[in-house]
C-alpha cells in the first residue's frame, strides 16, 4: 500500500476526467481483491488476444482523513488488435469483478452498481468509433454492436480464462504490480513483443 495518494494521472480516465468514486460496502481486503480481479480481467484478455501488456496493478493508499482507497490500472499496447477484441478487453474488468463477487458470495445489486466502469465503456466507444466501428450504449448501431453485445463477448472469454484471471488477481493482490512477463509466466499466455522490437 502506498503512503501517499496516487498521481493525478492515475485517478482520471482517458480524457482526463476524474474516475467515479464509490463505496462498495465491502471491507478493504474484499475491495482490493475485487479491483485485482478487475485489472486481471483486462490484462488476461488483452494478452489472450495478442496485445503486449506492460503491467497491471492494484493501487491502494491511506486517505488523509482516514480509511483507504483503491483503484487500479493496466497498461498495454493495442496496435494491430482486432477492434472487437479490444472492446471485449475493455469490458472485461467490470465483468471479472462482478464474477468474483458472485463466486465469493458478496454480490448485491448495490455492489454490482459500484463495479460499473463507465470509463472503460467510453474508451471502447471512442477508440472503435475512430476506426469506423460504432458501439451503441443502449442499441446496436448500423454496422456496429451494442455495449451489451460487447459485454456478452467479454463474458464468454472471461469464463474460458477464469483460472488464469484468478491466478493473476491473487498474485496482484499480494504484490500490487505485475509486469506483462510475470502475467505471461502465471498464465502460460504469450506476451507479444512491442511493435518495432522494443521490449
Amino acid at each position: 500500500m502506498r503512503d501517499n495518494a496516487p498521481e493525478h494521472e492515475e485517478l482520471v480516465d482517458h480524457n482526463g476526467a476524474p474516475r467515479r468514486v464509490v463505496d462498495t460496502g465491502l471491507s478493504y481486503e474484499q475491495t482490493r481483491l475485487g479491483m485485482a480481479f478487475h485489472e486481471a480481467g483486462h490484462a488476461v484478455l488483452a494478452m489472450a488476444c495478442g496485445m503486449h501488456v506492460v503491467k497491471s496493478e492494484v493501487i491502494a493508499w491511506e486517505r488523509e482523513n482516514g480509511g483507504r482507497s483503491v483503484t487500479g490500472g493496466t497498461e498495454h499496447e493495442a496496435r494491430g488488435t482486432d477492434p472487437w477484441e479490444f472492446a471485449a478487453q475493455c469490458a472485461a474488468g467490470e465483468l471479472a469483478n462482478l464474477h468474483f463477487l458472485r463466486i465469493a458470495g458478496l454480490w448485491t445489486p448495490e455492489r454490482a452498481a459500484a463495479c460499473v466502469a463507465d470509463h472503460d465503456r467510453e474508451l471502447a466507444i471512442e477508440v472503435l468509433g475512430s476506426f469506423g466501428y460504432p458501439i451503441g450504449r443502449d442499441h446496436a448501431p448500423v454496422g456496429g454492436k451494442s455495449w451489451v453485445a460487447v459485454q456478452a463477448m467479454a463474458c464468454a472469454r472471461i469464463l474460458r480464462r477464469w483460472d488464469e484471471i484468478t491466478a493473476v488477481a491473487h498474485a496482484m493482490d499480494e504484490r500490487d504490480v505485475l509486469s506483462g512477463d510475470e502475467i505471461a509466466a502465471l498464465t502460460g499466455l504469450v506476451n507479444q513483443p512491442l511493435p518495432g522490437g522494443a521490449a
